[in-house]
């Protein structure tokens, strides 16, 4: 029986690296690779509710393996797939988070997080 398995991701995270003249923290894109998430489509459900809440339509849904502690809320996140064609996406809205006790031990991932279509 084959094992699902995730693929390795580009999380752009903003790290400050100073402060403008006005006092506001100014923020560089650093990026950050992340393990074992898996990419998939989103359910008609997922892309009705997420048009009706944010008014952006999903065009992938993003699973994040357990013990990862990056914020993925509205974040640039890119990927290769098989064939070698470059994926860019930005998230939104909250992650929706699993409580990872109750999540059995051989599913990794307890997270989701909803993106769309970059640039």
């Amino acid at each position: 029986m084959a094992r699902i398995s995730g693929i390795s991701v580009i999380l752009y995270d903003e790290v400050q690296i100073g402060e403008d003249n006005f006092g506001d923290p100014i923020y560089q894109e650093v990026p950050v690779e992340v393990e074992n998430v898996l990419v998939g489509e989103p359910t008609s459900d997922d892309i009705v509710s997420s048009t009706q809440l944010f008014g952006k339509t999903i065009q992938y849904m993003l699973g994040i393996p357990k013990g990862d502690t990056h914020d993925w809320t509205n974040k640039k996140v890119s990927w290769t797939d098989s064939y070698g064609v470059t994926h860019t996406v930005q998230t939104f809205g909250f992650p929706i988070t699993g409580i990872e006790a109750n999540i059995p031990h051989q599913l990794p991932w307890h997270m989701k997080v909803r993106c769309e279509k970059y640039g």
